[in-house]
């Protein structure tokens, strides 16, 4: 059984303006132990869909389609039992500790408020667990009395990890986790979360825009852009031979460590995404596309099989 199985969810925000189409039909799935990264520009749908999968959503939003959390739909579940999947079923890591952790809680006891909530031990036992998890996460259990603003960044950000673990989730959602580090502390989180995927055999979502992130975290990728996923395969072949325009764009945006040339002259990708409540007619990515055709500007294909465990969504692509 899966862990994880988006079927057919679309999430649509209301707004004064209108309906704001967020996130259109995507279909994903994530097995016991799999690793699987969501790229994609700013507002192409990454953080709504790791929010809809903990119905952590707006009352603006409208939620279509199937969320399963092994096997049962989150969104048919009573308040009583979603509470307690949270966090035991599954847990998210945010992008900006210092605004995730509560400013005037001591880490430990931030820690062990998750374990106590869901009824996982006592307070001793919720004392020790947190201290284990501390030092789990590379951080002494002797700073367990430390408030977040005494922690570095790359610290807070461990915090964080070491709560969305407390509880022994099967499903691990990181969204955007590395952003705000420099990049020593980035590859330290990054090798950190690698070693808690292979060690507690979770299954994880990454989320990020940063392919290179991607390729060296998870095993498979899924790249999105307004609102739908374009292509998806693993992670190292989506990045070095991409079968969609959008993420030969993405990959290219990035100079290669070593190439002046590259550095001087990054290939990057004109314009910004189409607004969600006003998308071009056919494929939406063909006004920024420079292998768009005639056909591209009418017809919005699906995701066309490539090869075994590859397919992308564009007209350019054979169906194997």
């Amino acid at each position: 059984m899966s862990v994880l199985e988006l079927q057919g969810l679309s999430v649509t925000y209301r707004t004064e303006g209108g309906d704001v189409p967020a996130v259109r039909g995507v279909d994903l799935e994530i097995g016991a132990g799999d690793t699987v990264g969501l790229a994609g520009e700013s507002g192409c749908g990454k953080s709504t869909i790791a929010a809809a999968v903990l119905r952590l959503l707006p009352t603006s939003a409208r939620v279509e389609g199937r969320v399963l959390l092994g096997g049962e739909d989150v969104y048919a579940m009573k308040p009583g039992r979603l509470r307690a999947v949270r966090w035991t079923g599954a847990a998210i890591v945010f992008q900006g500790a210092l605004h995730s952790l509560n400013p005037v809680h001591r880490i430990g006891a931030q820690i062990e408020e998750a374990i106590r909530v869901h009824g996982l031990g006592d307070a001793a036992t919720a004392r020790r667990r947190a201290a284990d998890l501390l030092e789990r996460v590379g951080i002494p259990a002797s700073r367990a009395d430390r408030y977040p603003h005494q922690l570095s960044g790359g610290q807070r950000q461990r915090v964080l990890i070491a709560i969305a673990l407390a509880c022994g989730p099967h499903l691990l959602i990181a969204d955007e986790p590395t952003t705000a580090l420099d990049v020593m502390v980035q590859a330290q989180v990054l090798d950190l979360l690698a070693e808690l995927q292979r060690d507690e055999g979770l299954a994880m979502l990454f989320i990020t825009h940063d392919l290179s992130v991607l390729t060296s975290a998870c095993r498979r990728l899924a790249v999105m852009y307004a609102g739908r996923i374009v292509e998806t395969g693993p992670a190292e072949d989506v990045v070095r031979l991409p079968s969609h325009p959008y993420t030969a764009a993405l990959a290219g945006a990035f100079p290669t460590i070593g190439d002046p040339a590259s550095r001087m002259r990054p290939s990057g990708l004109p314009g910004d995404p189409p607004d969600p409540a006003a998308l071009p007619s056919g494929c939406p990515f063909h006004p920024r596309c420079n292998r768009a055709v005639e056909a591209c500007s009418t017809t919005d294909v699906g995701l066309r099989v490539s090869a075994p465990g590859r397919a992308a969504a564009c007209v350019h692509v054979e169906p194997a």
